[in-house]
């Protein structure tokens, strides 16, 4: 089912989310990952965090395409162990439709995350999986990707984010 995302303002977004108690929730998270799954596809994002469909949940999904062929990621309880390199790329948000900004971001990131399964995993990303890695577990920690710009440019795009915020109403 596609769900309803939440939008930048919406108080969810800036709360840091607490563990997820596998077993407690591991009848619940088939469907629950299935939503986020055709949410995510159906906004042609590359990732989305449980709180960015209202579901306050150290979760997220991931799935960067790299070369055109499904790479489909479960992170629950993601932790970033290294971070490397620095890099400048524009980056967007489906929390934030419209809007897009040059941010920097590791090059490469390492995570460990449980699946799907319950089943612990690790997995360095480069380029776009280590800038989704750092978005998405910076959801989870309630931080969109504009809390990386600096003064001066937060004032630049403020100007845009409040004519988006007409559209999104």
């Amino acid at each position: 089912m596609i769900l309803r995302i939440t939008k930048h303002g919406e108080p969810l977004l800036k709360r840091r989310t607490e563990p997820v108690d596998f077993s407690a929730l591991r009848h619940e998270l088939p469907d629950l990952l299935q939503n986020m799954w055709d949410t995510m596809y159906a906004a042609n994002g590359v990732g989305l965090a449980a709180p960015q469909i209202g579901v306050p949940l150290r979760i997220s999904v991931i799935d960067t395409r790299p070369e055109g062929k499904p790479d489909r990621l479960v992170l629950i309880n993601p932790e970033i162990l290294l971070r490397e390199g620095k890099v400048l790329n524009e980056e967007g948000c489906l929390s934030l439709p419209g809007l897009y900004a040059k941010i920097a971001r590791h090059d490469t990131v390492r995570v460990r995350a449980l699946d799907e399964n319950g089943q612990a995993w690790e997995r360095t990303g480069h380029g776009l999986l280590a800038r989704a890695f750092e978005h998405e577990v910076d959801h989870l920690d309630g931080r969109l990707f504009i809390d990386h710009l600096d003064l001066g440019e937060r004032l630049k795009v403020a100007s845009v984010l409040k004519e988006l915020k007409k559209q999104w109403a």
